[in-house]
């Protein structure tokens, strides 16, 4: 009878060990680990930092997390199709030279118009983001070249166009109807860029859930091959996936000049290493085929507490990097990890 009631026992142990376990991979396949990591440093700054909680702070902290929100989600697109865009950085820094010298030749035409002018320079970048992300796609597609080496490639070019353009001089010119109304202002007590990047959040969120292209993208990053055969036009898919990240890091240099008040082809420098941060601490596989967009603006929420934790209390701009690196091995870890028990 105690045999039995052993082996009942065992059994039934057995039987709640694997449950307990599936929560806790449910949990933290569905963005439980930014989620806790968020928390965290939120309390924690609140804590050690009463500035923090002020207003002006926290819609300061807010514009930094819609530059970094809406490039990580152009990261994002691009490794759940399989592939890197280490050209993040300096397509912002290109879009950013390009937005202010086209507002600076318009205006001695238009001089007085100045929304004429903002639109004509957010169509210009636009086309710069979709030419950058099409030559991308190109390259990769079609030559089975390596996405790191292509983007890094790309990214050296571009860099070198804009410091080539501006001789490292700040491009002025701006128009005041764009960095008053767009880069300053504020909708209903929030700053106009963060509903940008909400909205660009929000079309992410409905292209990977309700569109034929979102399926086709986590399929190419799942099995590229296994894809094509079952009729998902792969070429197409990686266009549109390195396109659509050429635009939103264009946006965002458009964005940031709005900010700014000028034209820099220095910004983004450590863009390709924070959006790939982001996107890892927000759960995107390294491997492809796995990434959802609301988890990635968890992750950049989490990483502009922090970026804004250190500045408050003054940590030099040095041992910042130190930190984004070490949070991002952390994250490449925890992936590794997760990994491992999904396989086991």
């Amino acid at each position: 009878m105690s045999t039995m009631n052993s082996t009942a026992a065992s059994t039934a142990g057995t039987e709640r060990t694997p449950h307990r376990v599936g929560l806790l991979d449910r949990f933290l396949m569905q963005g439980g680990i930014v989620i806790t990591f968020l928390v965290i440093a939120v309390v924690a700054t609140a804590l050690i930092e009463p500035r923090f909680l002020n207003r002006l702070n926290l819609i300061n902290m807010m514009r930094n997390f819609s530059f970094l929100l809406i490039p990580s989600l152009a990261q994002m697109l691009v490794m759940t199709a399989g592939g890197f865009d280490l050209s993040v950085g300096a397509v912002v820094a290109i879009a950013s030279v390009v937005t202010a010298t086209v507002m600076l030749v318009g205006s001695g035409y238009f001089p007085d118009a100045g929304v004429l002018l903002i639109l004509l320079s957010l169509a210009a970048v636009v086309g710069v983001g979709v030419l950058v992300g099409s030559v991308n796609a190109w390259l990769v597609a079609s030559f089975s070249l390596s996405p790191f080496m292509v983007t890094l490639a790309m990214m050296s070019v571009l860099v070198g166009i804009a410091l080539y353009f501006t001789q490292g001089i700040p491009i002025y010119g701006v128009t005041d109807t764009f960095v008053s109304g767009v880069g300053r202002g504020q909708l209903l007590g929030l700053p106009v860029v963060l509903w940008v990047a909400l909205a660009v959040l929000a079309g992410c969120i409905v292209l990977q859930r309700f569109t034929a292209l979102g399926r086709h993208i986590y399929a190419v990053g799942s099995d590229e091959r296994s894809a094509r055969l079952s009729g998902v036009r792969t070429g197409r898919t990686l266009m549109a996936a390195y396109v659509l990240a050429g635009v939103l890091a264009a946006l965002t240099g458009f964005l940031m000049t709005s900010r700014l008040g000028a034209g820099h082809a220095t910004i983004g420098t450590t863009l390709a290493l924070e959006t790939i941060a982001a996107a890892v601490i927000g759960g995107v596989s390294l491997r492809g085929g796995v990434g959802r967009a609301e988890h990635v603006a968890l992750a950049a929420l989490f990483l502009a507490v922090v970026a804004n934790a250190m500045n408050l209390v003054q940590v030099d701009s040095k041992y910042q990097t130190l930190v984004l690196g070490a949070v991002l091995i952390v994250a490449l870890a925890i992936e590794r990890l997760l990994l491992r028990r999904r396989q086991a």
